[in-house]
């Protein structure tokens, strides 16, 4: 008799397999005195039977049941094969074509050939199906009281700026952190912040590099701010200590959130996303590359331009930063509109849409009411919609006041210059320059000329 041996334990946080060998033990000792040749040994670590997620061990021995390759399953329980009465069934029949046979270490001989064997089998498997969704149902009611108490919900890896206990910040990382929203909602880039910490050696706690995505997730979760999520909506003040405040976080979901549902430029061209325009049409430039790789602006046809503008990107840019640069030493900046007011109410009407929806949720999501599904979603749906609409008028504000400080700051624009970003540069450039209009070519001046450029600034 060839035997398979099969062993899964649904949660192992040690990560040690230390139940699995157990199981593998017991299951080894039971062939032996049966008389039977192990041909496989089949381990799912860390895996449930219930949740649905794909078990490779289970996987590979259903395989060798229907190649013929093995005449008995050995397992613990039953319940470590399935926890599900549809998986069972397919695997009566799978057994059934295959003329094999099933033994545990706690029921013993499962003979699935015979009615009352696979009734036996059924009813196991209605148990384990129960008990599994009763632990379930008992595990989420545990971890929305968690929540709403503000308390941490488990293990895991821990968050970035934060110790492992997931209480105590991580002062060299939240320093980070700050600066990083400090920077993004002073103009600068979420791929500008990655590429410094990238280079500096700041590194995420699972990876050796930060990713866009990996950032982006980590300076939006309201965990920073001191709030407690269930389900992605916040329920409650968390226990830990934020590390930066309600209000800047609202600011940076909006800034990040306005920059998002954008299409970003080529980010080694400074004047695209608007800056750059056609003279003779009006419709913006575009990043198109020439066939010797040089980089050129032009008026794209298949983007609804004239196509009748074409520049070299190196000397325009070039002149449009030394006029930048020379307005800012004269500090020519400086004099221009205060910043429009507003964000105090804006952040209020955030707040209290926030509220409103985080409420929605959890009277009919968290706790499981779902009666009136179409309602909910509708009445969301419209939360969304002035939330978004909120945060892009905060978003407009703390624009606005990025620009007015840069303006402010300008004079020292000269001196940083150099040492700026290709991100932080158009960051900078889109705060000073409103438009840079670029006129049709003079037939014979193969040079670049500075008398096709119209520079508009700022205010």
């Amino acid at each position: 008799m060839r035997a398979a041996i099969y062993c899964r334990i649904s949660r192992d946080r040690a990560g040690e397999a230390l139940g699995v060998a157990r199981q593998e033990q017991d299951c080894r000792a039971l062939a032996e005195r049966r008389g039977w040749e192990v041909v496989e040994v089949l381990v799912d670590n860390d895996r449930s039977a219930y949740s649905g997620r794909p078990r490779p061990g289970y996987q590979t021995l259903l395989c060798l049941l229907k190649d013929g390759h093995i005449d008995v399953v050995v397992a613990w329980h039953p319940d470590r094969l399935h926890r599900s009465p549809r998986e069972l069934e397919d695997f009566i029949d799978l057994l059934d074509a295959a003329g094999a046979t099933v033994e545990t270490i706690q029921t013993g001989i499962i003979d699935l050939s015979t009615p009352s064997g696979r009734m036996t089998a059924r009813i196991v498997g209605s148990v384990a199906r129960h008990e599994s969704e009763h632990k379930s149902a008992r595990l989420r009611r545990k971890a929305l009281q968690l929540a709403q108490a503000g308390e941490v919900g488990g293990g895991g890896t821990r968050p970035f700026g934060y110790e492992t206990d997931l209480v105590t910040v991580n002062e060299a990382e939240a320093a980070h952190i700050r600066a990083a929203v400090d920077r993004i909602l002073a103009g600068g880039t979420l791929r500008g912040v990655m590429r410094d910490w990238n280079a500096n050696g700041v590194r995420p706690v699972a990876a050796e590099r930060w990713a866009p995505n990996t950032l982006k997730r980590m300076l939006l979760r309201p965990r920073l701010a001191g709030l407690r999520e269930h389900h992605g909506v916040v329920v409650a003040e968390a226990v830990w200590p934020a590390i930066i405040d309600v209000e800047t976080h609202e600011r940076l979901v909006a800034a990040i959130g306005a920059r998002t549902h954008t299409r970003g430029p080529n980010r080694t061209y400074l004047l695209t996303g608007g800056v750059g325009r056609c003279g003779p049409c009006g419709a913006p430039l575009y990043a198109r590359p020439k066939a010797d790789g040089r980089r050129c602006y032009v008026c794209a046809s298949d983007h609804g331009g004239c196509g009748k503008i074409r520049c070299l990107a190196d000397p325009l840019e070039g002149y449009v930063v030394d006029m930048m640069l020379d307005r800012a030493a004269e500090g020519r900046f400086a004099d221009l509109d205060a910043v429009p007011g507003g964000r105090a109410t804006a952040m209020a009407e955030i707040a209290d849409l926030r509220a409103r929806k985080d409420q929605l949720a959890a009277d009919h999501y968290v706790t499981g009411d779902l009666s009136d599904a179409r309602s909910f979603r509708a009445a969301s749906d419209a939360l969304d919609g002035r939330l978004a609409s909120a945060r892009a008028r905060l978003a407009a504000i703390d624009e606005a006041t990025a620009a007015a400080e840069a303006r402010a700051s300008a004079m020292t624009l000269t001196g940083r210059w150099e040492a700026m970003s290709v991100e932080d540069r158009r960051a900078t450039v889109a705060l000073l320059v409103d438009e840079v209009v670029v006129a049709p070519a003079v037939k014979g001046r193969n040079f670049f000329d500075p008398g096709r450029v119209t520079v508009r600034w700022v205010g």
